[in-house]
């Protein structure tokens, strides 16, 4: 009993490092392309993204370099918006990017009636944001009262249409 006990002793103290080096993964490649390999154009595109480009794994990056081989065909509304965009994600920390992918995915999810009842949401949302205009100012009856009511009041229009607050 012994020597069978001492032989598989043996027989697994040679065979784990074989299997442990079997086992282990092979080094990961880079994510391709490098940033040095894109194209000036592409680079100039991708711009705001350039310092996170060794973050972003193979997948993502071809997503970005379809995007930037796009761009020239955009309308310059939808370059600007896109240029906006790319560096706001960038601001980005890591965990905010992970919020914002789960909060586009859980919106996916959404019935369409839902989405456009949430859009027309966001949309009042934002005109409430908005300053009012101002109303438009009357045309002054002479020079004279121009230069008289600029006189007696340094405030300007905006400040006027406020309402004063003690």
């Amino acid at each position: 009993m012994a020597k069978a006990f001492l032989t598989l002793i043996v027989w697994l103290s040679l065979a784990l490092p074989v299997v442990a080096a079997q086992s282990q993964p092979s080094p990961k490649k880079a994510p391709r392309p490098a940033w040095s390999e894109l194209t000036p154009a592409q680079k100039q595109v991708l711009a705001p993204l350039q310092g996170e480009w060794d973050a972003l794994d193979t997948t993502r990056r071809k997503k970005w370099i379809a995007i930037a081989d796009r761009y020239p065909k955009m309308k310059p509304e939808e370059q600007q918006r896109l240029q906006k965009r790319m560096t706001d994600w960038a601001k980005l920390t890591p965990a905010e990017r992970q919020q914002a992918r789960e909060k586009y995915q859980q919106m996916r999810k959404l019935s369409a009636a839902r989405r456009q009842q949430l859009q027309e949401q966001w949309e009042e949302y934002q005109q409430s944001l908005a300053p009012p205009a101002p109303p438009p100012e009357a045309a002054p009856e002479s020079p004279a009262a121009e230069s008289g009511s600029a006189a007696a009041s340094p405030k300007s229009a905006a400040e006027a249409a406020l309402p004063a607050t003690q």
